[in-house]
Parts: structure tokens; sequence; C-alpha cells
């Protein structure tokens, strides 16, 4: 069954890293979910979940029964307000997992993606760089452990209802619904069982023994990496991709998007807007009626005047408030 994947077209941006990196993330992802049905408890996450109807007068789908069709989220502005590694190192910057230039370094980075609302993949890459030396040397369980905790604390309030109404339509219709981002599985993860989602794929670092390298296996998960991810499941599923949804805010996944029969342009930023309204894809917005970059320039500025201090991520959370 996996080698049908093969049969389908790559786009030509994606390289050895990103199929390996792809590939990488979804088996990952069955993993978590096949553990995830044999757990006693795996219902549990379902609570979580806010059902909500879909959009009046729209076409009938998802189709109710079709099995070999599924959903594929990504999870930075498009399931979530802002992006789930920035909350990540600020939980662990709270349980001293690192110094306070560190943390303003992470209050930049998560003010440029606010002000942008676009994934910048040099932002996003040194994100990803100082959170994987953060974690060098400690155990799995140990930040799966931290990561249900940050969960509660940082993101559980910044979930998007309305993107989490077109989710749940997909579960409703009898689908599996996989989260697919650029933050670490292990997040991604227990974001997507806290919502009852089916599973997340997610960008893969490197563990021995249950313990974290500080390298990659691959590349992070953006772009094209997406869609090798996506088509790597879905060869592993049995899912025809036309059948298929996908959500997501960014241009950057464009790979992804195209490769679905449904594909979907949440919260977009001005290229993927741009590009969707092209080829005629179906938009939501669930942002308010100002810009997102907006909205983010006074808490930028206020980042940039306190540059020194933990005073710039609280009032970068606050800001949001």
């Amino acid at each position: 069954m996996a080698a049908l994947g093969w049969l389908t077209p790559r786009r030509r941006s994606a390289t050895a890293r990103s199929v390996l990196a792809g590939e990488a993330a979804a088996e990952a992802a069955r993993k978590s979910s096949l553990a995830a049905e044999q757990s006693p408890g795996a219902a549990s996450g379902a609570q979580d979940a806010t059902r909500s109807a879909t959009h009046e007068g729209e076409p009938e789908f998802p189709v109710v029964g079709d099995d070999r069709a599924a959903a594929f989220f990504d999870l930075d502005n498009t399931v979530m307000q802002g992006a789930a590694i920035f909350h990540f190192g600020r939980g662990l910057y709270k349980r001293k997992f690192f110094e306070r230039r560190e943390l303003t370094r992470f209050a930049w980075q998560q003010a440029w993606f606010r002000l942008a609302g676009v994934e910048d993949p040099e932002h996003m890459q040194d994100a990803r760089d100082s959170a994987l030396s953060i974690v060098k040397g400690h155990r799995v369980s140990e930040l799966m452990s931290i990561g249900e905790e940050i969960y509660d604390e940082y993101m559980a309030d910044r979930i998007w209802p309305g993107t989490r109404a077109l989710a749940q339509a997909h579960l409703d219709a009898g689908q599996k619904v996989w989260l697919v981002t650029a933050a670490p599985v292990e997040t991604a993860t227990i974001i997507a069982r806290r919502l009852g989602l089916t599973g997340a794929l997610g960008t893969v670092a490197e563990s021995v023994d249950g313990v974290y390298t500080g390298r990659l296996v691959g590349e992070p998960l953006h772009g094209p990496a997406k869609a090798e991810a996506v088509r790597a499941l879905a060869a592993a599923e049995g899912l025809d991709l036309a059948r298929c949804a996908a959500y997501s805010d960014s241009h950057n996944d464009i790979p992804m998007l195209s490769l679905v029969g449904h594909p979907y342009a949440i919260n977009p930023d001005t290229k993927l807007r741009k590009h969707a309204r092209a080829l005629d894809w179906r938009l939501r917005d669930y942002r308010t009626g100002r810009k997102a970059a907006k909205v983010g320039i006074p808490a930028a500025a206020g980042v940039g005047a306190l540059a020194g201090g933990t005073v710039a991520a609280v009032a970068l959370h606050r800001r949001r408030h």
C-alpha cells in the first residue's frame, strides 16, 4: 500500500530531506494514533472539543461515511493563534530550561510572527534551532509531561472556534483529522489529542533511548515537507487525496493545499489569499475586522522598547487578550 505514494507526482521543490522529514512524521503520527486508540482513556481528549455546525448555505461537505477521505489542518494561526513553538518556549522558560536572554529572543520571534501574520522560514528555523539546543539531553517522556501543562497554560484558550468547528465536521462525518505542523511532533500530538483529533504530523527530533540528541530527522516539517508527510500518510492509510481536505493560513503550505481535492485558506496571509482567489479555493477568516498586522504593531513596538527584559514576553501575551 505504501508504494502508492510514489505514484503521485511531487512538486519540484521537494528535496530528499523533505521526503525523509515527511515520512518520519507520517510514521510517528501513525504510531501515536495507534497507541491512543489502544489506550483506555483514548476518548477523554474529546472532552476539550467544542462541537459546532458548519456555516449555513455550504454545499454538503464533508461527505458522511467517506472513509477514504480525511482532513489535514495546519496548526499555527490556522487552528491556534500564534505559533506553538513560541508558546512552548515560554513554558520551558517558566520551568528554568533556559536564560532570560533566550526568552527575549523568543519574544522577538513571536512579535515578528504576529506583525507579519505569516511564517517566515528564517525566523521559524531560528526558533526550532533554539528549541533543539534547549531540549538536548532531556528525556522525551519529560517533555511530553511538561507539554501537557504548557497546553493548559498558554494554548488552550488560543484555539480558533471556527476552525475547530470545521475539524469537528470531519470527525462527525466519520473521517480522520490530522494536524500538520512544523512544531515538534510531541507538542502537536498533545494538541491533537486535547482537541479530540486523530493525531498529528510534526517535526521529528532524533532521540536515542528516549533522550533527545539535539538533531532532527530530515528537516523541519515546513513547506514541501508537509506535502510529503501528507502524501506518505495518505498512502499508508489508503486515502484518496482527491477526496481529502487541507486547511492553512500560509502561502508556505500551498504544496500541501495543492495536494488535496478540497483546499481551504483559513485566516490567509496576502499571498495565500491571492492564490486562493485565483484558483477559486474556499476562504475563511476568523480574525477580527482589523488586519493581524495592525493588531501586532503595538506588541512589536513594546518588544523593541523593552528588549532587555522579560516584560516584553508578558506584554505580548496580554496584548492578545
